[in-house]
């Protein structure tokens, strides 16, 4: 059987119209009802411009297979989540591209309760019945219903924070013109917070650039904000808002994986002695905050389905991924942009310090390469060779491609899922020319 290009190892992505239009959108939705035979399904779209009726399209296929559907509208990939977890329905699915650029759509899927279905739960049987095309018509057709469930997912939101302890703070918030700026607003008339707003208004043609703050380009717009605002804290988001990303005080960029220690040790003050997932790339600062805080650190394989079920699982309380991933356990498991920089925000008002100052030791203790990407011809056969050459007198992991740690450093190499790419973490325990050092000799083997 051939394949659909659009569908990957966790979600449905592609160019619009080649890979995805609204005729397969269609069949998706034909293929999702017929696999798991929902009997009502919410549904939204982020900011792109094909998104209305890539979801009418959808919403249709899964109404001619009997199915009703509840359509929030305009959203981010999180507020299906929370309906799919807070509604009376079986389901989600929003129609997104996350970060990708403007000619691009796709979808995101979750079944009762928001559990992700990705390509060993599901999304490979749904590929093959959209393919297959073979039509499901129910006796009765199903109903749609508009619904609004912003009002639920704010007050759920505000629940993180105890509004009697949050201060006045001056926050840049770059929604880089995707779905973020609606919720902002909705939250600046219940918090003691100046917004300074940067992209804020949704626009699907990007005119300030793809929604993607990993790019060095598009950090500029935030950072020089902060600065120019003498602000306490900037964040910018993707198009679905599902991450974010922080600035300090003086525009400096927050690593991800520093951000998962801070959180959770914030979060084990509340929650004494629970588990805490983390990803295998860099692992050492996460653990030793998690363990100094009580907590049990739970190292689970890359990705969100792989995290949201180890977190299942473990009845983990928080998980967190160095891509800027946050997951929580009262969000159904799931990842959400909006709750982390308000616990940030809440640990700023009440330690009276600013962030570069909370992050200063943790960076200093432990550096990082931050992820470094490879384009190889034979990726196995590379992570092989490093092995080889490097491994020796190391503790090997293989939780997600290769792990190895010695005293003073340690490293993960491993494979994307889409492409022929490897992608490499170094860190150090205080040395930062020891990790500038081994992070060049691996990326010369790798790239030979």
């Amino acid at each position: 059987m051939s394949n659909l290009p659009c569908f990957k190892a966790y979600d449905i992505r592609g160019r619009v119209p080649e890979d995805l239009n609204e005729e397969l959108a269609y069949w998706i939705g034909q293929a999702y009802a017929a696999h798991f035979s929902p009997k009502t399904l919410a549904i939204g779209h982020d900011i792109r411009l094909s998104g209305p009726g890539l979801a009418k399209a959808l919403a249709d296929g899964l109404m001619t297979a009997g199915v009703d559907v509840v359509d929030i509208g305009q959203c981010g990939t999180e507020e299906i989540y929370f309906a799919a977890a807070h509604l009376e329905v079986d389901g989600g699915i929003i129609v997104t591209a996350s970060h990708n650029p403007a000619d691009y759509n796709g979808m995101k899927l979750v079944r009762q309760g928001a559990r992700p279905v990705s390509g060993d739960s599901g999304l490979r049987e749904i590929e093959r019945l959209a393919l297959a095309r073979q039509p499901l018509k129910a006796p009765q057709r199903g109903k749609l219903r508009q619904f609004d469930s912003r009002p639920a997912y704010i007050e759920h939101l505000l629940g993180y924070v105890d509004p009697a302890r949050l201060k006045p703070l001056t926050i840049v918030v770059n929604a880089g013109n995707g779905g973020a700026g609606a919720v902002i607003d909705l939250l600046e008339e219940r918090l003691p917070f100046r917004f300074i707003k940067v992209h804020h208004e949704a626009d699907g043609h990007f005119p300030n650039g793809v929604p993607n703050p990993l790019l060095p380009e598009n950090r500029e717009f935030t950072a020089q904000a902060v600065r120019q605002h003498g602000a306490d804290l900037g964040i910018a988001w993707d198009g679905d808002f599902d991450r974010c990303f922080l600035f300090d005080e003086g525009g400096g960029f927050i690593e991800g994986y520093y951000m998962v220690g801070l959180l959770a040790q914030a979060i084990l003050r509340r929650n004494p002695g629970a588990k805490i997932i983390h990803d295998p790339r860099l692992t050492w600062n996460t653990v030793e905050l998690v363990r100094q805080s009580g907590g049990v650190p739970v190292m689970s394989k890359t990705g969100h389905a792989f995290i949201k079920e180890r977190m299942r699982a473990e009845d983990a309380v928080y998980g967190g991924e160095m891509s800027a991933h946050h997951y929580f356990r009262e969000f159904a498991y799931c990842d959400s942009g909006m709750i982390p920089w308000l616990l940030v925000a809440q640990i700023l008002c009440q330690c009276g310090k600013p962030l570069s100052s909370l992050l200063a030791e943790r960076m200093a203790a432990y550096p990082v390469s931050g992820e470094i990407n490879s384009t190889v011809a034979d990726p196995l056969a590379v992570i092989a060779h490093i092995k080889e050459r490097f491994a020796g007198g190391g503790t090997l992991d293989h939780t997600d491609g290769l792990s190895v740690e010695f005293d003073d450093y340690r490293f993960n190499l491993r494979m994307s899922n889409t492409e022929p790419v490897i992608r490499l973490n170094v860190e150090s325990r205080g040395d930062q020319r020891l990790m500038e050092e081994k992070t060049a000799a691996l990326l010369a083997a790798i790239r030979q």
